[in-house]
């Protein structure tokens, strides 16, 4: 089951109980799954990270 909010303490409490395995996501957690796997997000901003060459430095 997934929420864009939080499950009540008596839905977590009862998933808990049953024979069924049920799977709840939250609204955190749904939104930790697509910033992993990209889905349904985009890049605001990108860094590059840099290093010397040494190569270019060699005579």
């Amino acid at each position: 089951m997934i929420t864009t909010s939080q499950f009540s303490r008596g839905v977590i409490e009862y998933a808990d109980k049953i024979d069924k395995r049920i799977v709840l996501i939250n609204g955190q957690q749904l939104a930790e799954l697509m910033i992993d796997c990209g889905i349904g997000v985009s890049d605001v901003v990108t860094y590059s990270v840099k290093r010397v060459d040494q190569d270019y430095f060699e005579a």
